[in-house]
């Protein structure tokens, strides 16, 4: 059985080979990649050495093969991943844009991924993990993938099962709004929320991140991961606040960050690192999976982690 379960949707990446071009002009694209918010941080879990496993659902086309291969030659365990018969894999397009933006067009909402559904989520299989991963990306895809997430919520609660939360808001999907409330029966039994300072502050509505922070610590999180890309992440408790530096790497592809980061926190927990160790292994986590083209491509052992901390030794002790 995994120490870390993860679940939500899976589906491959088709980018822009180049930055600043819309999608309303014909230019050429790369892929398909593996991909799927949930199923990235599933692979960084098990690259970074961790017993990961993930809960989703594919086509029985070639992009579903493509998921599939990659998670489980990277170690994913896939007992209750599965591939569905006459559905097509999700697909989400990407653009970016040369200021570090991003544009998606996303085809899930009637792909494979759309099918998670509570039948998919075994109880033991969710109760005999250390932690349960919620992606808010997997609330959003579908009714039934949110009713999925919920019993996997009640579950890990019910069973001391810790719950990370990585809000992962997509408005390409939902309104911030329905967001909002369809993410609250996640947070508000979690012990771990990693947002960007943009969704800390749609998620509670407050202006500002720090505040926004506090506000979900009030609200029953005991660790809040503020993850402020290219400025580093600061960690909150109730009464603590850890800033931890970046780290200075070259940016191909920004896409896989957040859950690189998130994966590497939550291994970092499973270990019994101190909250400084657990920050800057997170942060060089995230820096190295943006050095590869590709959401799943720039996923980093744990060796190659401690080789950049090595190279750029942090300001901060741990």
């Amino acid at each position: 059985m995994p120490d870390i379960v993860s679940l939500g949707e899976t589906l491959v990446e088709i980018m822009r080979k180049s930055r600043d071009v819309p999608f309303t002009v014909p230019a050429e694209f790369l892929g398909p990649y593996p991909s799927g918010a949930p199923a990235i941080f599933a692979d960084a879990a098990a690259r970074l050495g961790a017993r990961s496993g993930f809960i989703g659902v594919v086509g029985t086309d070639d992009f579903g093969y493509v998921v599939a291969n990659r998670l489980r030659m990277d170690g994913v365990d896939l007992t209750y991943f599965r591939m569905a018969e006459g559905y097509t894999t999700g697909i989400a397009f990407v653009a970016y844009g040369s200021n570090g933006s991003r544009r998606f067009i996303f085809h899930l909402r009637y792909s494979a991924a759309s099918l998670l559904s509570p039948d998919d989520i075994d109880r033991d299989y969710i109760a005999s993990a250390r932690f349960l991963h919620i992606m808010g990306s997997a609330l959003s895809v579908s009714a039934s993938s949110r009713d999925a997430c919920y019993k996997a919520v009640r579950i890990a609660s019910d069973s001391g099962v810790k719950i990370s939360f990585d809000p992962n808001l997509r408005p390409e999907l939902l309104p911030v709004e329905k967001i909002r409330e369809i993410c609250r029966p996640v947070w508000e039994h979690s012990y771990l929320i990693l947002p960007s300072g943009e969704e800390a502050t749609m998620l509670t509505g407050l202006d500002d991140p720090r505040d926004a922070c506090d506000r979900l610590l009030s609200m029953g999180a005991e660790i809040v991961a503020l993850k402020m890309g290219c400025l580093g992440s600061t960690i909150y408790t109730r009464g603590r606040e850890i800033y931890i530096p970046a780290f200075r790497v070259e940016e191909v592809d920004p896409t896989g960050a957040g859950d690189t980061y998130d994966a590497s926190f939550v291994v970092g927990l499973l270990r019994g690192w101190s909250l400084e160790r657990i920050g800057v292994y997170a942060n060089a986590a995230g820096a190295l999976s943006v050095t590869r083209f590709g959401p799943m491509e720039g996923c980093p052992t744990l060796s190659e982690v401690e080789d950049l901390i090595r190279r750029q030794p942090p300001r901060i002790g741990f």
